[in-house]
């Protein structure tokens, strides 16, 4: 497993070791000790979600809030996503910037993402399933969205606009400037 920090403190790309032969493959997806190890970061996952999405779904930026913030460890089983991290640490160089990564099936890499961060995913595959590991339970109550198309944020979702399949939720998202970050 090769696990590799990113500009932005605490977010690590991790690519496993993949075993290969005649009858497929094989990989350890998460060792947590090898995490903590490389990362210095202790943490306990508690839920994992799976979603499944078609071409032109964007799904983000979400985050929850303290005290039910989470950690999040992302990747992708079947196809491929844009996936995109937000800074919202505001004692941090890296607050407001972006950070993305294309996660595949194929590609097997997941993206550690601290509390701290707005994340969302664009799918950029005929359809694709995400799967997530959190370091803290769903809260509906504390659940946050910014506007994934914020001009502040700029951001690429490689995605036509026309194309865009957005739910109504996620179009009610606050802007960047407008949301008072407790991180």
């Amino acid at each position: 497993m090769n696990i590799t920090p990113t500009e932005f403190e605490d977010l690590y790309i991790i690519k496993p070791t993949v075993f290969e032969d005649a009858r497929g493959y094989f990989f350890e997806s998460f060792h947590q000790k090898k995490f903590e190890d490389a990362t210095g970061i202790e943490c306990e996952f508690v839920q994992d979600n799976q979603s499944r999405s078609v071409y032109g779904v964007i799904r983000g930026l979400h985050m929850q809030v303290p005290p039910m913030a989470q950690a999040k460890l992302v990747r992708v089983l079947k196809g491929e996503v844009l996936d995109i991290a937000i800074d919202l640490r505001k004692d941090k160089p890296t607050f407001g910037k972006t950070f993305s990564i294309h996660l595949s099936a194929d590609n097997k890499e997941q993206l550690y993402i601290p509390r701290g961060f707005a994340h969302g995913i664009a799918v950029i595959s005929d359809e694709a399933e995400f799967f997530y590991k959190c370091d803290n339970y769903y809260s509906p109550e504390n659940e946050r969205g910014i506007m994934y198309d914020d001009a502040s944020l700029n951001i690429d979702w490689k995605i036509d606009v026309e194309k865009r399949i957005i739910s109504d939720k996620d179009q009610k998202n606050l802007t960047f400037s407008s949301f008072n970050s407790p991180f």
